[in-house]
């Protein structure tokens, strides 16, 4: 994201003025609605699904159009920025951001706010990769890794809190304000961005020069890689017509898009970034990262509301116990990154984060709040810790050249490893319950003596509250069938989190032949 050709080269003075860090936190404001917003509409979708007169496969492009649109820009957000200049770009997209947010809360129909989603999605994911353009961009080293510290608030507290806004919103205003919520901010950051980044000369000259085939190539592949991914669990996989076909554009157009940007003397995107030791192995712990991150706020909801039947504020108090210790362990991340090494606080962070994950993993139907607490509190503990050093050790050493590259690639890789941990657990969660629900029903046979004397019971419950005979006999096996069914989900949603749990420790192998790097390196990702 780095403007390559209008960064002056010397050393940025180490005193940083007050107008610098306004644009700086201003750009992470932007980057905290932008992530935010992946998540606020989850919690109000069957009110907007409703709304809107949409099915519950219809509604579900709601969130897909943001993803597929943002995983798009992401990585040509380096380029842009290059071409039209950081802040102009920032200032244009933030404004586009506002506005498509306001479309969205307008809508009239479900295609109106599919259209609305993906403009809003192309919009703020850009906000996204330039926060730390800004940060490697305007400040020192030395000052960096507070600048990571913001950004990590941004990346790690926005998806954690993400439901409870929506939830709280949706119930006491209406879903349209989930998306209202952007415009105050947005006009602060746009304040912020135009008193505190300089003005650079746009470079319109590379248009001419762009390299529109690997871009093309990049959008049709990764676009058809997210629709996969978003959609497949819901559609069966490759049982559907339109899995399939997505699926082999997916693989001919990133294959083509790698060819492209491997030979090309000019790409867009630097790939060979990810042949670079730390930067590749960072960027494996990084999509294990998204599954971890992605994974957990997607599957802790879905049993809450299936097995608790929590409502959004409800499941938001579960949530917030992972974001808000971390308002207080961030600003502590850059004095310890001075003393201790930052592959140690990695691994430290990956183990905890995947401790939180075993921890959810032996889980009852009766497990709530108060046992989720901890869970959720240790998960706060480890996230911080690998956030920032992570993307320290990812990117020490890059010139400002390959800035742009790093951050669009560090961030796609976290986001595509968000969508492959959410397919992967909504695909685990069906065929683990299928299992157990067959294993379960072997044992609750008719013919044994305990589910009959079971049956007798409940039998005779429902004849007290005043069924005939026949009828309360029907409703005791329809009551232990869905005892069974509540267990077998109950056991699925445990795979689903030790299924998280073994994918960080298997990251925290990378983590093993990293190289050691200096703290004060800079960093590009979330």
């Amino acid at each position: 994201m780095a403007n390559t050709g209008v960064i002056h080269q010397q050393a940025p003075p180490e005193r940083v003025p007050l107008r610098t860090w306004i644009g700086v936190l201003a750009s992470m404001l932007g980057a905290f609605m932008a992530v935010l917003d992946i998540q606020i509409t989850n919690a109000s979708l069957q009110d907007i699904q409703a709304s809107l007169g949409a099915t519950l496969e219809e509604g579900s492009w709601i969130s897909t159009a943001y993803l597929v649109a943002e995983i798009v820009v992401i990585p040509l957000t380096g380029w842009l920025s290059r071409v039209f200049s950081l802040r102009r770009y920032l200032l244009v997209n933030t404004a586009l951001f506002i506005f498509f947010s306001i479309c969205c809360a307008w809508s009239w129909n479900l295609n109106s706010m599919i259209l609305f989603r993906a403009l809003q999605g192309f919009s703020g994911g850009v906000l996204i990769p330039t926060a730390m353009t800004v940060v490697l961009t305007t400040l020192p080293q030395s000052k960096q890794s507070v600048g990571l510290a913001a950004f990590g608030f941004s990346a790690v507290f926005a998806p954690s809190i993400g439901p409870t806004i929506g939830g709280w919103l949706t119930e006491n205003f209406g879903w349209e304000y989930n998306f209202y919520i952007n415009v105050i901010p947005g006009v602060l950051m746009l304040a912020g961005v135009w008193y505190g980044i300089k003005q650079e000369l746009p470079q319109i000259n590379l248009l001419k020069q762009g390299d529109w085939w690997g871009i093309i190539a990049m959008a049709i592949g990764l676009g058809s890689l997210q629709v996969v991914l978003e959609e497949g669990s819901r559609k069966d996989w490759f049982s559907s017509a339109l899995i399939v076909r997505l699926s082999i554009l997916a693989v001919i157009f990133i294959t083509i898009f790698f060819l492209i940007e491997l030979t090309r003397k000019q790409p867009f995107i630097n790939l060979r970034l990810l042949l670079r030791r730390n930067f590749g192995l960072a960027s494996v712990v990084n999509v294990s990262l998204g599954v971890g991150l992605y994974g957990s706020i997607y599957i802790l909801p879905l049993y809450l509301a299936q097995i608790q039947q929590y409502n959004a504020l409800q499941i938001g108090e579960v949530l917030i116990w992972a974001g808000i210790p971390q308002l207080f362990i961030i600003p502590l991340i850059p004095r310890l990154m001075q003393r201790i090494d930052v592959r140690l606080m990695v691994a430290v962070g990956v183990t905890l984060f995947s401790i939180s994950a075993f921890m959810n993993s032996g889980m009852t139907h009766e497990t709530g709040l108060e046992q989720l607490r901890w869970s959720q509190f240790v998960r706060a503990m480890g996230q911080p810790l690998i956030m920032v050093p992570l993307s320290s050790i990812a990117t020490a050493g890059l010139n400002p050249k390959e800035a742009g590259s790093a951050s669009g690639l560090f961030n796609m890789m976290r986001n595509m490893g968000g969508s492959i941990g959410i397919a992967s657990l909504a695909t685990l969660l069906t065929n683990r319950e299928q299992l157990h629900s067959n294993r379960l029903g072997d044992g609750v046979s008719l013919y044994n003596p305990e589910t009959q004397q079971r049956i007798d019971q409940m039998t005779q419950y429902f004849i007290s509250r005043g069924a005939d005979l026949n009828t309360a006999h029907n409703q005791a096996i329809a009551s232990i069938s869905n005892i069974v069914r509540r267990e077998a989900f109950v056991l699925a949603f445990n795979d689903c989190f030790y299924f998280i749990g073994i994918a960080l420790l298997l990251s925290g192998i990378a983590v093993l032949f990293l190289k050691k790097v200096k703290p004060t390196g800079g960093a590009v990702a979330h």
